[in-house]
């Protein structure tokens, strides 16, 4: 192929230099930390001069510890100066602990690393994304949503797909104040629909050493970027598919909203790719630029809420009146993994689809077992191949455990040549596993789920013919193969399956609560689709982002809740359309109590192991956009109720008062954590004999009596007053008590759940009650 366009060609060369590139990790003695100081006393319209003065001040203040105003400015790398007040710097431990305890001073805190929460083709131990444009004909104005902004904090994007480009939008919203930072990328253009772009790598250069300039552009090189910004977003794309399978029209949570990509991800080192200076930078921007939606599918492990960038950044963006979205992370099944648990965040878990591809696995006996595959080659129709458990195919002396695994180099091509190999999932990526087979000569493979993954199926782009299994099939094969004397089996093609049951069902990678930093708040708050989601990706990488793949795929299938956190984006962004004067927190009610905890048999929403799931893995339960849009009631609540909670929570008064920037005093006496005006209750320590827990609700919708009904939770006691709420007009608001009751009888220990809903027989608003004994 013979490339004559010069765009093109710069683009090649961009992206081989990326690849090649690998900074160097710094050095020990380089140390960075973020010191925030809270938000910031500007007046009216933020101007240049505003922002002069505060870096100046920064340089001042950082230049009173080090005793050099010079030093202080080379140490700087971010001035934060729009909506968050603070700085990022080069520091050693002992001076950024002196600076900790200056009074103007909310925190310091290391430059740590966040991570994506994708599964991709690796393992961390129903309805596809585009169906959730709800039906309702109020969504189906022809330039519905148009107005609205969301934003996505992640790899960036990918401007040349499809699913970004502007036909029938109308002019850029004459508030938006971003840009497209394409100076060093001619390649990288935005348009009316991908408004702005911008990219942030200081934090990731002062932890791995400098950059060349392959990383000055918001391109999207990774995937995942443009991924969860085309989930949230993206525009009507038809015919999209990955490999044949999936077929239909791509389109996002929202899609005719504007986006806008804030790249803050990089090329992982040592699994390090995202750092928190790059992300408050980016937060601070997207705010200024006038996102009403913030998507953010990344985190790091629970913390602090004062030394977390996503929980400061979306705070600072929650006094603005912009919806912060953000994945729970995928670190379940376990228990207390979840991350991005602030209550101004609305933080989504993963759950299936009713759409599966499906790829069967085919006995010499004649049984078959179902599995999933997206592999893009077939086994020849109906040919049967020897099939081998992997582990009969290692070397000599070779260890049995990389083998069982399938790890690259650990096959004999002498035993695997010819044969499907039965590998465990773990460890290594799923698709490495398929490589590694490959390589030694291996015909096919099948990938057997473990107890812990158990029905959880993901349908992966293998190198090879391919399928997955659940647990319990995976060990009808292994019996099948160690107890048969000549074993032969077939891999089916993928195929596309709809009206999968049950469905959905929560993801196992999923990361549940308890929340470890604040119990008294529920989270996740609410599931939505992660599993196999086709959206948009990169021409850079393959679908399997593996360098040995030398496929390119325009769309790709993809998990993790990385996935599921833009379908709430944009389902956020329709309501925000709906409904402009509707405060964060009283969009996140309308998606919380309108959810189901059904699934489509219909039952009780199931996990990966065929176990009832609970609120810790679906918070509120799996998101309904049709119903959001009129859910009658609304539990609200504002920065002055997150303060108080902050007070409760233990947080220092003087830190909570620079913190607010307006020197906010705390209520006395102090209100209870169980009280902040949440879509759900949760008491994490019932050891008295009662709990009583108040709630306020407004209608926004007509007129309307209300009463209530309790499922109570096993050995606890529920009773609410009053027990019917009378609205008259719209915006009117209510106030009731719910009383706890430890049943004396009742010897169970540990969490118990149960559920708080109010009817007025055309709205049902549902809130789950998770109580532990």
């Amino acid at each position: 192929m013979k490339l004559t366009n010069p765009s093109l060609l710069l683009l090649l060369l961009l992206v081989l230099l990326h690849l090649v590139s690998k900074p160097i990790l710094a050095s020990k003695d380089s140390l960075s930390y973020v010191v925030y100081f809270g938000a910031h006393s500007h007046v009216g319209e933020i101007t240049e001069d505003d922002m002069d003065r505060v870096r100046e001040i920064h340089y001042d203040f950082l230049g009173s510890f080090t005793g050099s105003r010079e030093k202080a400015t080379d140490d700087i790398f971010y001035s934060y100066t729009k909506h968050i007040n603070g700085f990022a710097a080069h520091l050693d431990h002992d001076l950024a602990y002196a600076i900790s305890k200056h009074p103007e001073v909310v925190s310091v805190f290391p430059n740590k690393a966040l991570k994506l929460h994708t599964t991709r083709s690796w393992d961390f131990l129903g309805l596809e994304h585009n169906s959730y444009v709800p039906s309702s004909s109020i969504w189906r104005k022809t330039r519905f949503g148009e107005d609205t902004i969301i934003a996505n904090l992640d790899t960036g994007v990918w401007p040349e797909s499809k699913s970004f480009r502007d036909e029938g939008l109308g002019p850029i919203p004459s508030r938006w104040k971003g840009i497209c930072q394409n100076q060093k990328d001619a390649t990288f253009h935005c348009n009316r629909k991908l408004i702005g772009a911008r990219y942030f790598h200081k934090g990731y250069a002062a932890a791995v050493g400098p950059l060349n300039s392959s990383f000055d552009s918001p391109r999207d090189l990774d995937g995942h970027g443009s991924h969860t910004l085309s989930t949230a977003g993206g525009a009507f794309v038809p015919g999209v598919s990955v490999f044949g399978q999936g077929n239909g029209t791509a389109k996002g949570g929202s899609p005719r909203a504007r986006v806008a990509a804030y790249k803050v991800c990089w090329p992982p080192i040592k699994g390090n790719e995202c750092y928190d200076a790059d992300v408050l930078a980016a937060f601070d921007a997207a705010i200024h630029d006038g996102a009403d939606v913030i998507s953010v599918s990344l985190g790091s492990e629970p913390t602090s809420f004062f030394n977390d960038s996503v929980a400061i950044g979306s705070f600072h963006a929650a006094k603005k009146r912009i919806v912060v979205v953000c994945s729970a992370g995928n670190s379940g099944p376990g228990d207390g993994t979840v991350s991005n648990a602030a209550p101004w965040q609305i933080t989504v878990g993963a759950s299936t689809m009713d759409r599966e591809f499906a790829s069967n696995l085919v006995l010499g006996n004649g049984k078959h077992y179902k599995g999933q595959s997206l592999a893009s080659t077939a086994l020849p129709h109906a040919k049967f191949y020897p099939i081998i458990a992997s582990i009969t195919a290692k070397f000599k002396n070779g260890s049995a455990l990389d083998a069982q695994l399938c790890k690259l180099g650990s096959l004999d091509p002498k035993k695997a040549k010819g044969k499907i190999l039965v590998c465990l999932r773990g460890q290594n990526g799923r698709v490495e596993k398929g490589r590694a087979v490959a390589l030694a000569g291996g015909v096919g493979m099948v990938l057997e789920n473990t107890n812990v993954t158990g029905n959880d199926l993901t349908a992966d782009p293998h190198v090879l013919p391919a399928t997955q299994l659940t647990s319990k099939d995976s060990l009808a094969v292994s019996r099948y193969v160690s107890q048969t004397k000549n074993p032969i089996a077939h891999i089916t093609p993928s195929r596309t399956a709809l009206g999968l049951k049950p469905a959905p069902v929560m993801a196992s990678f999923s990361s549940k609560g308890p929340s470890t930093v604040a119990p008294e708040i529920l989270k996740p708050d609410i599931t939505a689709p992660g599993v196999s989601v086709i959206a948009a990706y990169t021409g850079a990488v393959s679908p399997t982002n593996e360098q040995f793949d030398p496929r390119r795929l325009l769309y790709n299938a993809v998990s993790g809740t990385s996935m599921s956190c833009p379908h709430i984006s944009g389902i956020a962004g329709l309501l925000k359309t709906r409904y402009p004067s509707w405060s964060p927190a009283a969009i996140r009610s309308a998606i919380m109590t309108t959810a189901t905890t059904m699934d489509d048999i219909p039952g009780p929403i199931q996990n990966a192991t065929n176990m009832k799931a609970t609120p810790f893995s679906f918070g509120a339960g799996h998101v309904q956009p049709n119903l959001a849009v009129n859910p009658g009631l609304v539990y609200d609540s504002g920065i002055k109720d997150y303060l108080n909670f902050l007070c409760s929570l233990g947080y220092h008064a003087s830190q909570i008062a620079v913190f607010s920037g307006n020197n906010f005093t705390c209520s006395s006496p102090k209100t209870s954590l169980v009280n902040l005006n949440y879509p759900s209750i949760t008491v994490p320590n019932l050891t008295s004999s009662k709990v009583t827990v108040s709630r306020t609700v407004k209608t926004v919708e007509r007129p309307s009596t209300y009463t209530v009904r309790v499922t109570n939770p096993r050995g606890v006691y529920v009773t609410v007053n009053p027990t019917s709420l009378n609205f008259t007009k719209v915006g009117e608001q209510k106030t009731f008590k719910v009383t706890l009751v430890k049943d004396k009888g009742n010897k169970a220990k540990g969490y118990v759940f149960g559920e708080l809903v109010w009817s007025d027989k055309k709205h049902r608003v549902r809130s789950p009650i998770v109580v532990k004994l």
